[in-house]
């Protein structure tokens, strides 16, 4: 599964930081040898996961919270950490489109990066970016202006990151729930066809948050022929106003077996429908109104509008203002590919 890249192009070298030595815990600018200089202190580093490819690792003592709303935190800095089997390298370096830079991909040893991440719209800013090689060497940096936005899912390389950092601050088990997929994933409905095919939807609870009336959520919809093959999968972000039983699709990708991926927003025309009585999605409009109904702690767990009692807690309950039919989003988000494992049926699911 390959890394999604950030920003393609230029090769920035460490002129273009001119801050004199600053610790890791600093949130702005520094070189690249002063960050490694920093990182180097015993137990800077703690493994979050990994793989074959790749290893990913964050600085706990160095998060620090930017901003905060009524008290909540809503800007969180921190440094990470990702190092590269020979394959990892090789796959990053294409996906960068950096082979110019790097033309031996065994050169790569580890990058660090220095990231934002907003509990709120649940995204994580890439700020500054570098690549090492063994000896701590650097190899190519890069400073993002405009920065990199990505919004979390399940399918996002980032995932790991944005949760170790958003518990590293409020505590509130995210990576529990992240790892248990059968608390994570609820099924809003099922449905079945003379023919031998099959549908169902899965609501990622990581994923969800209340506005208003409107819980937001990503949706995983599959299709499987009788044979149990897939034949689609749309994979959404959704709005649906649990009071009015209506949806809208913020945004989304679709699989087929002839086409794979492809991002199917630009075609979204952003309205909310009314979801049909007797349908398989009211059976998941239930769902939904009773998750909503009793996990309102989780749902607001973020929000900068409520007092604390009404978020975070496992006994706080939290009434909703008037309704709004809106949801706020990260300017230019980048889109996502099959990154993680952690969608439903992740042995079978089809990949980017």
């Amino acid at each position: 599964m390959k890394r999604k890249p950030l920003f393609l192009g230029c090769v920035l070298g460490c002129c273009l930081f001119s801050m004199h030595a600053v610790p890791l815990d600093m949130p702005f600018y520094a070189t690249a040898e002063q960050v490694v200089e920093a990182a180097a202190a015993k137990d800077s580093w703690v493994l979050i996961s990994e793989d074959g490819k790749y290893g990913k690792y964050y600085a706990p003592s160095n998060i620090q919270v930017m901003s905060r709303v009524n008290g909540v935190p809503t800007r969180i800095s921190a440094w990470i950490k990702n190092t590269f089997s020979p394959e990892g390298a090789q796959e990053t370096i294409e996906n960068y489109e950096i082979e110019a830079s790097i033309p031996n991909a065994s050169v790569l040893s580890y990058s660090l990066a220095l990231v934002e991440v907003n509990p709120q719209l649940r995204t994580i800013e890439y700020v500054q970016e570098n690549f090492y090689d063994s000896t701590g060497n650097v190899i190519w940096s890069k400073v993002y202006d405009p920065r990199t936005v990505k919004e979390i899912n399940s399918r996002a390389y980032d995932e790991d990151y944005y949760i170790a950092i958003v518990d590293g601050v409020f505590h509130h088990g995210e990576k529990q729930k992240a790892q248990d997929a059968d608390n994570r994933w609820i099924t809003l409905w099922e449905s079945s066809s003379p023919g031998g095919s099959s549908s169902l939807a899965k609501a990622d609870t990581t994923t969800m948050r209340q506005r208003a009336d409107n819980v937001i959520y990503w949706e995983w919809m599959e299709t499987k022929d009788k044979a149990g093959n897939f034949v689609e999968v749309k994979f959404m972000k959704k709005a649906v106003n649990v009071v009015q039983g209506t949806q809208r699709v913020i945004k989304g990708e679709e699989w087929t077996q002839a086409k794979g991926w492809q991002d199917i927003t630009a075609e979204l025309d952003g309205l909310y429908y009314p979801i049909a009585q007797n349908s398989a999605e009211a059976n998941g409009l239930k769902r939904l109104r009773a998750y909503s109904k009793g996990y309102q702690y989780w749902l607001n767990r973020y929000r900068t509008d409520l007092p604390s009692a009404g978020r975070g807690t496992s006994t706080g309950t939290a009434s909703t203002p008037a309704n709004k039919n809106s949801e706020g989003t990260a300017a230019n988000p980048a889109p996502h590919k099959a990154e993680t494992s952690t969608v439903p049926g992740a042995a079978a699911v089809p990949r980017a």
